[in-house]
């Protein structure tokens, strides 16, 4: 499961702000991965005030740092296109310039992280790992996939 952890210092980001943020993060990564949108989680974590510093100074501008845990097995080319997506998402989101958002991304190797209790497949072998679990998380995660 992409894991999109999403932490912040100096900003309030409103309840819709979070909603929109992670509906987007969520379809971008499933459009340029190929994956299932219930793979994709997205975590908000607001830093405590005067606890974010760069170069030994206490941060006083708005910042964001989007850090995406993902499959290992993309190409750069869809990598690239990820990591630029998701930053025009947060700049439409919060207003933000881009020069105060900071994206990484990290790749895991699949068979090194379980979800929904299974070891997750590689990439492009969703559709098989999905065929093979009980009836009863499959009808859980359809009801988490969103429609495209």
């Amino acid at each position: 499961m992409p894991t999109y952890t999403v932490k912040y210092s100096n900003i309030k980001l409103t309840q819709k702000q979070k909603n929109s943020i992670a509906n987007d993060i969520t379809n971008i990564h499933s459009k340029y991965t190929g994956a299932n949108t219930f793979f994709a989680q997205v975590i908000f974590q607001k830093n405590e005030k005067n606890s974010h510093f760069m170069g030994g100074k206490l941060v006083k501008t708005k910042e964001i740092f989007l850090n995406g845990q993902i499959r290992a097995g993309r190409t750069s080319k869809i990598k690239k296109n990820l990591i630029l997506g998701l930053k025009k998402i947060l700049v439409k989101n919060t207003k933000l310039r881009g020069d105060f958002i900071w994206v990484y991304l990290e790749d895991l190797l699949s068979d090194q992280m379980i979800e929904y209790g299974e070891v997750l497949p590689k990439s492009g072998n969703e559709k098989k790992w999905f065929n093979s679990l009980t009836p009863n998380l499959r009808k859980r995660l359809k009801k988490i996939e969103k429609r495209k």
